[in-house]
């Protein structure tokens, strides 16, 4: 059987699948930086193959221009459900953040500016190499869950909120204005490096180990400065009153 572009069906589903791994490679690269060390990112790799290769089978000719953005649905589908086979993000690692938060939140209306990593771990009295590990433990910790606006319970996770289940997102609250006014404030508000940092990862989709070559850094301290980024955010919206208090 022979495409309108004259090559066999077979032919040019081979020139696909050749195209597109590069950006399989990428997608589990970026995704690797919101999971645990524990997760194999040749695991992701693999699925992703899956996907890809869903896609293409499923692949309509007549819909060319739209194949990219129906693969990489795809893609990172296949990914997550690899992902839902084991436990990503220890609870403990969870409570970790937490008490990162509220350090963070009680120390900015103390200051009136955001803190140091010292003066974090000071106010939790552990010693700054313990709250940077505690950092690099919690890799993959999210902005925002289900559970922060109080409708599901804690074990709904990231991969939950990525899914393609657009009946299963808390949509209306992501795409409300003001909470964006409020994340746009809180990313303004991070320290400069900070601030670099997530428009590196989330505007450019540079993965850490790019980041961290552009800082001159390791990729486990782009690790630690990503979460606590996070922290800073959250520890935002909960003032804001965007996430419920646990």
């Amino acid at each position: 059987m022979y495409t309108a572009t004259g090559k066999s069906e077979k032919s040019e589903k081979n020139d696909l699948l050749a195209q597109y791994m590069p950006m399989v490679k990428r997608l589990a690269h970026h995704m690797m930086g919101r999971l645990p060390p524990s997760v194999e990112e040749d695991d992701l790799v693999q699925a992703g193959m899956i996907g890809l290769l869903d896609a293409i089978s499923r692949y309509d000719e007549a819909q060319s221009a739209q194949f990219e953005g129906y693969a990489i649905q795809r893609i990172r589908g296949s990914m997550i459900d690899e992902l839902r086979q084991s436990d990503w993000m220890p609870r403990s690692a969870r409570q970790s953040m937490r008490k990162i938060e509220q350090a963070i939140n009680m120390l900015q209306h103390k200051l009136g500016r955001q803190p140091s990593e010292t003066e974090i771990s000071d106010a939790m009295k552990i010693p700054l190499a313990e709250y940077q590990a505690m950092l690099g433990d919690a890799r993959g910790h999210q902005l925002l869950y289900f559970e922060d606006f109080g409708e599901t319970g804690e074990d709904d996770s990231f991969l939950d909120k990525q899914s393609a289940d657009d009946a299963s997102m808390p949509l209306p609250q992501l795409l409300d204005a003001n909470l964006r006014a409020c994340i746009i404030a809180g990313i303004e508000n991070l320290p400069e490096r900070e601030q670099l940092l997530m428009s590196l990862y989330y505007e450019q989709e540079l993965n850490l180990r790019e980041i961290s070559e552009i800082f001159g850094v390791s990729e486990s301290r782009i690790c630690q400065l990503h979460g606590q980024a996070i922290a800073r955010l959250r520890a935002k919206l909960k003032e804001d009153a965007w996430i419920v208090a646990a």
